[in-house]
């Protein structure tokens, strides 16, 4: 039996275990903006693409924020004295993404947002469903482990990759992996199995 060309893509897990693919609405739905932190625009830890993924993160959660839907914000708790020092400037949600008044900010300190935090709690309290829309840093490190947790809570995640960004990494054959590479990777290992991948916010507001 021959085996299909590389040009051929694979079905979806989620295609072959009959998932439903179809994008939800914004306003069915809660979001989680995670790790929108100072840590990725400057320094050591500056993404490519961070400037437009905040600028998309904040149309984003302007839209979430008219249709009246859960808003809970995470960051990443690396420390004192570390990029991702949340007592720090370094370390603070970026002012054009900002929480206002009522959003909870959920504190971890793994990629998965669901481990050892008190996400699922807030989810929850705020009465969100099973709907999750997630953007944020970085999109194959925190975006991925937290839509895979999302999916292993019975959460059905949705992605908005114009409001994710990454950073170019070195592979293990030591050829360097773009930015833009890993972070198509990132998003269609998560449209494999864990959730759905929304291009912009306008697809799931249809304006």
């Amino acid at each position: 039996m021959s085996t299909p060309a590389a040009t051929t893509p694979s079905p979806t897990l989620r295609t072959v275990i009959g998932l439903d693919n179809a994008l939800p609405r914004l306003a069915d739905a809660a979001l989680v903006m995670i790790d929108f932190q100072n840590t990725y625009t400057t320094g050591v830890m500056a993404l490519e693409g961070a400037e437009a993924a905040l600028d998309a993160g904040a149309r984003l959660l302007e839209a979430a924020r008219a249709a009246g839907i859960p808003v809970v914000h995470v960051v990443n708790d690396g420390g004192t004295d570390t990029p991702y020092d949340i007592r720090a400037e370094i370390g603070a949600i970026h002012d054009r993404v900002a929480p206002v008044d009522g959003e909870p900010v959920v504190v971890k300190q793994v990629p998965n947002a669901f481990h050892e935090t008190d996400l699922e709690k807030t989810l929850r309290d705020l009465g969100a469903g099973t709907e999750l829309v997630l953007a944020g840093f970085m999109t194959h490190m925190c975006v991925a482990f937290t839509a895979q947790g999302a999916f292993q809570h019975g959460y059905r995640p949705t992605v908005v990759a114009e409001a994710c960004a990454t950073r170019p990494l070195t592979a293990p054959d030591g050829s360097v992996v773009s930015a833009a590479a890993l972070h198509a990777a990132a998003l269609t290992t998560i449209g494999d199995l864990f959730g759905v991948v929304a291009p912009t916010t306008e697809a799931l507001t249809g304006r």
